[in-house]
């Protein structure tokens, strides 16, 4: 049935994908947060809200993202972008360039040696042995 008059909910537009792991000290695993970024994700959120787009734009708060020697680091989706190295001056230029303006912010994506193309489960099994 089709609504008529009414506005439903939006599905965002975009989703970014915070890794918000954190190594107990004396891990030889590097963080994706410590001391000095554990305030990353607020920035995001609050910069989203800035510009008026956090409606539009979802901002999660994920666990490990197995990307921890580049971190700290997110994932924007669609588009299955991987930025690394994040500081706040960083995440304002993706929101500005990438999700604000559509072009991936080249400087700050994960190298294509560290971020290869997907494997679909049914291929993963095979290689593993599984099936």
């Amino acid at each position: 049935m089709k609504r008529i008059g009414k506005m439903g909910i939006p599905q965002p537009a975009f989703y970014i994908f915070k890794c918000e792991q954190s190594s107990p000290p004396g891990m030889p695993k590097p963080s994706c947060v410590t001391n000095e970024n554990r305030d990353l994700f607020q920035h995001l959120a609050q910069r989203l809200m800035e510009k008026g787009i956090i409606g539009t734009v979802q901002p999660v708060r994920t666990g490990c993202l197995n990307r921890c020697n580049y971190g700290p680091v997110m994932l924007v989706e669609p588009g299955h972008v991987m930025y690394v190295g994040l500081t706040k001056e960083k995440i304002d230029r993706i929101i500005d360039e990438h999700i604000i303006g559509g072009k991936v912010v080249e400087e700050f994506v994960i190298e294509p040696e560290a971020w290869d193309e997907p494997i679909a489960p049914e291929q993963m099994m095979k290689m593993t042995g599984a099936v």
